[in-house]
């Protein structure tokens, strides 16, 4: 039954692409071929080769679709598209900025550069180029890369109904490939079972109209036939790739993370420190209340009765409140140590994960929604299925670049105005040139019999020949050819500027003019308006799908990269060879102290950020009248020496800035200065400290000598007191020795009148 049901998706698949290759696939592949043809410079088809052999008329071309083809190509690829990456959250802002990085490591290394032409020719000569991101398996050991790849237009079949540009609202997009058995065998050799079971040959539908046998180039419908590595004969059978959109139900979920059983005892261990202050202060408290009710029934304010209620009341509070304070404390401490982490699953796996009942408690939230998923179905010829595969990406990994998109997957390219001037072109220059051949070689207008033929034919052209005639006829006459209109000269003149004109490309573009301005004003004018054709079209087409290249790019990366990696990277300079390496790393993990990964940094699969092209990254540049206008900044002082020595191709750029530089110069300069100045500020300091000593010892000295004039007025003042007090003891002393000689006579007085 399995085989049954494989086998009807294997001719669905076959069938979706019969329907995509509908009659207007099949007339833009023959219009967008014979604009491909043009530009190989097959311009003739087999009729119009056979009507000019049978007129005898030159068949050359004078080509000129190709020259303008690769001037465009030049200038839409002259450089490379940069993307910058801008992060969503600050969290984001690290991957962003090496996302870059990791864009111009997939791109190197895809050799992107020859991708990117190719893409753009396919645009311009067959009307759309497509690019693709895929994932190599195999490279890096079985790691993997990201690879961007070239896909040829002609394989791929979109759905007719698609109004978008860049093909996102297409409901399938199918690529049909003719490839030997070895190839698919090589490409999947879990499957080398299935493709040896395939029979019949791929159908091959030639849209050109160049002649087959006389055709200057061999195109892929012309190899009908593989060779094994045997030397046999190997089959080419139709391989098919299906990419279709479908809705999924997706459920972005927040859930808590607990914290674990180590981590439950450390913060009830600090939670349970925090408590015994808290106890401490509520049993402070409630001694407080105690006093505060014992004071009051002394007083006589409550009954005793009263006083032992509320200390009982007071008593069951406070146990309450630490109760309370350690509830709180705990699930505070928890709920800073859970972490709610979101994640985006499944509808399937969010009924898994909340079936059992355990995890439903810790879902915080399950937001339901629904978003689109690339299915990609591959089959090999008729009836054999190969696999299925869902790609984790919402756009197609196919990114197309159209030339003159029309409003359908149907585009025309920049060689489709030109194939009828280039016609006309070659028609003129083909009649002229015959013109000039009948001129040259002419035709003669005889009677029968009456010239020997086979010598007419191949002397009549010859310089100096005699050739005779019969007696009794009438001389051969020569048959002239109309002389040739001047218009035809005017019409391969105009036919020129007017394709010039058509495509936007001028022959001042090319160098191939005499009127072209030898000054780089006039390089730089030409350029600028030269190109603003396709600058238009850059800017309008092939920036933006750029951009769609980029984002789709980011969506296969981060759902490829989500293991540790380190990407080198290559810096060259401009203009010389490669001379940095950069290392980038994400997804590092993060480890614990018992060496358990716990979370990663830089994580790049879960980073969100939005993607931009560099606008102008692809845009040419002149660089000649870069330099000089570089020049004559520096000749201004606008930019100094370092800006100017990048922007040229001097071989050593960074050993010169090192050498000549006029900032190294200045560096040099300041360092001795600073040197200098380093000693002057030693000498300053020392005479500074010198001086403050100075200073210093002045105030001591102005100080002792107020402190010896106050001793020495003290002593003066002492010894005057002394001098004083001595004359005051010495009166005093001759006052009482007065004294004691008047008494006695004083005494005799007395007795003598008793």
């Amino acid at each position: 039954m399995a085989r049954m049901t494989n086998k009807k998706r294997a001719q669905q698949n076959k069938q979706l692409w019969d329907k995509a290759n509908s009659s207007h696939r099949q007339r833009w592949q023959v219009l967008s071929q014979k604009g491909f043809d043009f530009y190989l410079n097959e311009q003739l088809t087999k009729e119009e080769l056979s009507a000019l052999d049978e007129a005898g008329m030159p068949t050359f071309t004078i080509n000129r679709v190709t020259p303008i083809i690769e001037i465009m190509k030049y200038f839409v690829t002259a450089n490379n598209p940069r993307w910058k990456a801008v992060g969503v959250t600050g969290d984001d802002v690290d991957v962003a900025q090496v996302h870059s990085d990791i864009a111009d490591y997939c791109w190197y290394n895809s050799n992107g550069k020859s991708i990117y032409s190719q893409v753009v020719l396919d645009s311009l000569t067959k009307g759309i180029g497509y690019f693709m991101v895929d994932v190599d398996k195999d490279a890096d050991k079985g790691m993997g890369e990201v690879v961007f790849k070239r896909i040829d237009p002609y394989d791929v079949y979109v759905d007719p109904a698609s109004r978008d540009f860049l093909f996102r609202d297409a409901n399938f997009i199918s690529v049909r490939k003719n490839v030997t058995k070895t190839q698919l065998k090589n490409l999947f050799p879990e499957f080398a079972g299935k493709i040896n079971k395939v029979t019949g040959q791929a159908d091959y539908v030639s849209y050109s109209q160049r002649p087959t046998i006389a055709a200057e180039s061999i195109q892929p419908e012309d190899i009908t036939m593989g060779i094994t590595i045997e030397g046999e004969d190997d089959d080419i059978v139709p391989y098919y790739e299906t990419y279709s959109k479908r809705k999924h139900a997706y459920r972005n979920v927040f859930v808590k993370v607990m914290p674990s059983p180590v981590e439950m005892q450390q913060i009830r261990d600090s939670v349970e420190d925090q408590m015994a202050e808290f106890e401490q202060e509520v049993q402070v408290q409630l001694k407080e209340k105690v006093i505060s009710i014992q004071q009051s029934l002394e007083s006589g304010e409550i009954i005793p009765e009263r006083a032992e209620l509320e200390i009982d009341r007071a008593s069951k509070m406070t146990q309450q409140a630490i109760e309370e304070k350690r509830v709180q404390l705990l699930s505070e401490a928890q709920d800073a140590a859970t972490i709610i982490n979101q994640q985006v699953m499944t509808e399937e796996s969010y009924q898994l994960l909340v079936k059992g009942g355990e995890m439903k408690s810790q879902v915080v939230e399950a937001i339901k929604f629904y978003e689109n998923r690339v299915h990609l179905t591959c089959t090999v010829g008729d009836d054999i299925f190969l696999y299925e595969r869902v790609l984790q990406v919402v756009e197609y990994p196919i990114i197309p670049i159209p030339y003159m998109y029309t409003g359908t997957p149907y585009p025309m390219s920049a060689v489709t105005p030109l194939v009828g001037k280039q016609q006309e072109i070659n028609k003129a220059h083909q009649i002229m040139l015959h013109n000039a051949n009948l001129a040259s070689n002419l035709r003669w207008m005889y009677e029968e019999g009456s010239v020997p033929e086979e010598e007419w034919e191949q002397y009549s052209s010859s310089p100096g020949a005699l050739l005779k005639y019969r007696q009794g006829f009438t001389p051969p006459t020569p048959v002239l050819p109309a002389p040739i209109n001047n218009a035809f000269y005017t019409i391969t003149q105009e036919g020129k500027g007017d394709a010039e004109y058509i495509a936007g490309v001028p022959s001042a573009m090319m160098g191939f003019t005499q009127e072209q301005s030898e000054t780089y004003r006039g390089l730089l004018a030409n350029d600028e308006f030269g190109t603003r054709r396709l600058k238009a079209w850059m800017g309008s087409v092939v920036e933006p799908a750029l951009e769609h290249l980029g984002r789709c790019f980011q969506m296969i990366a981060q759902n490829h990269y989500s293991v540790e990696k380190v990407f080198r990277i290559v810096q060259p300079e401009a203009g010389q060879q490669p001379d940095e390496e950069k290392d980038v790393r994400i997804n590092i993990p993060i480890y614990n102290d018992y060496g358990k990964a716990i979370s990663v940094y830089k994580d790049y699969a879960s980073a969100r950020f939005d993607i931009r092209i560099i606008a102008g990254a692809t845009m040419p540049i002149n660089r000649w009248a870069l330099l000089e206008e570089y020049f004559r900044w520096f000749q201004s002082g606008l930019i100094d020496d370092i800006a100017m020595i990048a922007e040229t191709d001097i071989r050593n750029k960074k050993q010169i800035i090192e050498r000549k530089s006029m900032y190294s110069q200045l560096q040099g300069q300041v360092s001795s200065m600073e040197e200098a100045i380093k000693d002057k500020e030693g000498t300053i300091e020392t005479l500074e400290r010198q001086l403050v000593q100075a200073g210093i010892k002045m105030k001591v000295g102005d100080a002792a000598n107020e402190v010896r004039k106050d001793v020495l007025e003290t002593e003066a003042q002492q010894k005057l007191l002394r001098g004083m007090l001595k004359a005051e003891f010495d009166r005093v002393k001759k006052d009482m020795k007065d004294m004691v000689k008047s008494q006695p006579t004083e005494e005799a007085e007395e007795v003598e009148t008793e």
